[in-house]
């Protein structure tokens, strides 16, 4: 079937976390969702010193890897959970190449992304979790996930096909990045 988006995820509840307040409570929303320069119309970033912004539009998240959490922590790991924008299907994020473009959804009302950064988890996922200092092992294994620059605006919905359309041959990755 090829890569696809599972889920678009948006704010449900701005909640206090471990020593701030933090948008990362996000949860999948039925039907299309417009999308800007600085992400979702609808969604929200608390701290915008190190979330949003035009490289941290969006945050993208595979499936796959929530799937390895989820049997890590034995537990369920559903859409959103971890604050993504995009929960994403057959697209090895982790191995996203800085700098490699997405087309998701049609050239009409689609929009096209650049992979920019791994995210960088602070104390606010430990919070989420449950799990004291789980942001440490979350970026221990490079299983981050991407932040996005919007590059062309439009909508996305679940369903949307993703298509890598430009991929630099650097080969400096999601994964490795932080290495």
């Amino acid at each position: 079937m090829g890569a696809r988006v599972v889920a678009v995820n948006v704010v449900y509840e701005v909640i206090r976390g471990p020593t701030r307040w933090t948008a990362i409570d996000k949860r999948p929303v039925r039907g299309a969702v417009e999308v800007g320069e600085l992400g979702l119309i609808g969604d929200r970033q608390c701290d915008t010193r190190y979330h949003g912004g035009p490289d941290k539009a969006l945050y993208a998240y595979a499936e796959e890897d929530a799937a390895w959490w989820s049997v890590e922590l034995e537990r369920d790991i559903p859409p959103g959970l971890f604050g993504e924008n995009l929960t994403t299907c057959g697209l090895d994020i982790t191995g996203a190449v800085i700098g490699e473009r997405w087309r998701i959804g049609g050239p009409k009302h689609g929009i096209l992304v650049e992979v920019r950064s791994p995210r960088t988890p602070c104390g606010n996922l430990s919070g989420r979790m449950g799990i004291h200092r789980f942001h440490h092992r979350f970026a221990k294994t490079g299983r981050v996930g991407a932040y996005l620059k919007v590059l062309e605006t439009g909508s996305v919905c679940a369903g949307n096909r993703i298509v890598v359309v430009h991929r630099p041959d650097h080969g400096r990755t999601i994964g490795s990045a932080g290495e």
